[in-house]
């Protein structure tokens, strides 16, 4: 699943994060799910904050601030052992984005004022590699799957960008190419086996207007997606063969969309799925800047996630299991089920706040939380890394 960061920290600096709101909203609010959560304050590496931005199997990585608030460093905490491990950096700050069995996937700075770029961590060696560029100054990592990490790299001249799959069997780069050519530019949004999708400008196309795309590893092949009949598209993630996204329509509306690579069959999602466009299975998530909504590709049945108040972003889903953040205005971490409309805010550190990001195969959640305030007069401390995990029933 593509990788999200979280908004903990610019969030207070925006000063969204206030005393006197919460998380009921009197009628029509979400009930509590029939699931509840306990949670772990994961600490930090010396200094006053942190957040973990994804989750596997007892694996949780993120970025913390170290002592003295001096710089942040990519973390990968055990679980099991209760450690935090400073993942280091390739110069300066660096961020942890994603974990997938051994290896953690991030970005570095080289420098205080210098470039970008990918890291793997191998957490057998400790080692923090270098994923390199296709030229330029600089890469991002937006997704990891097996052993191919997906990202965006500058070619030389740092005036284009290219999609490029890394592989960590062999340590080698792959330029994605784009649809409009060796000059053209793409972004690599997320990887599902051998297929990464992105978005690609178009031959003879103002640089804008972009077409959704589907890059097959085994053949080396870009194959353009097209659209709902409009002008412009995007691809942002794949589940085995069901890749979703934007599209312009006939009409020039903009609506979400599902596009099943084996069978080429199109499904038009509607306005409710904007943005923020996640697949897992069959079932789509997405949202229109206000309301996050679920839709079933087998059944073709929508639902509002939550009670339909403030804004509601789904950050991950997995299975039925989703895991976001609640907006009214205040940030509130929440769980949801899509097979039942289960709806669950998970708690904070002792502060108001709270922010979800990931859940790994056995629910256990990841994101941030706030600690208690300093005074009477502010909503939270410092937030921290943290992890939620399901209460055991009574017998």
């Amino acid at each position: 699943m593509r990788f999200l960061r979280l908004r903990t920290w610019s969030l207070v600096a925006a000063g969204l994060l206030v005393a006197g709101a919460g998380p009921a909203y009197g009628a029509g609010a979400p009930t509590t799910g029939s699931v509840q959560y306990t949670v772990h304050d994961l600490g930090t590496l010396g200094g006053t904050r942190s957040e973990a931005t994804a989750i596997d199997g007892n694996t949780v990585v993120g970025s913390s601030l170290t002592k003295g608030d001096a710089v942040e460093h990519a973390f990968a905490y055990d679980l099991r052992g209760r450690t935090m491990t400073d993942l280091g950096t390739l110069g300066h700050a660096s961020r942890a984005t994603g974990v997938e069995g051994n290896y953690v996937v991030g970005e570095s700075d080289l420098s205080a004022d210098g470039p970008t770029h990918g890291f793997v961590y191998d957490m057998r060696s400790r080692r923090l590699v270098d994923i390199g560029t296709l030229g330029g100054s600089s890469t991002s990592i937006t997704d990891l799957d097996g052993d191919t990490v997906v990202g965006t790299s500058a070619l030389s001249g740092d005036a284009v960008t290219h999609a490029f799959a890394y592989s960590l069997r062999t340590r080698s780069m792959t330029d994605l190419g784009s649809l409009a050519g060796p000059a053209g530019s793409s972004t690599a949004a997320a990887v599902s086996g051998a297929s990464v999708v992105g978005s690609s400008s178009l031959p003879d196309t103002a640089a804008a207007t972009t077409h959704g795309f589907a890059y097959n590893l085994r053949t080396g092949t870009m194959n353009d997606l097209g659209t709902l009949g409009g002008s412009s598209s995007t691809a942002n993630d794949i589940s085995g063969s069901t890749v979703v996204g934007q599209s312009r329509t006939a009409d020039n509306r903009l609506t979400g969309y599902a596009h099943d690579l084996r069978t080429g069959i199109r499904t038009d999602l509607g306005s409710r799925f904007l943005k923020d466009q996640l697949i897992s299975g069959n079932t789509v998530v997405g949202g229109d800047s206000l309301l996050a909504s679920s839709f079933d590709l087998v059944t073709q049945e929508s639902a509002v996630i939550g009670s339909g108040r403030g804004v509601t972003e789904v950050k991950h889903i997995s299975g039925n299991l989703m895991v976001g953040d609640n907006f009214a205005p205040n940030s509130f971490a929440f769980v949801a089920r899509a097979d039942n409309g289960d709806f669950t805010y998970l708690p904070s550190l002792g502060g108001r706040n709270s922010s979800a990001t990931q859940a790994n195969a056995r629910g256990v959640v990841a994101g941030s939380a706030a600690l208690p305030p300093p005074d009477p007069f502010t909503a939270n401390g410092p937030f921290h890394a943290a992890v939620w995990v399901q209460q055991k029933a009574a017998s």
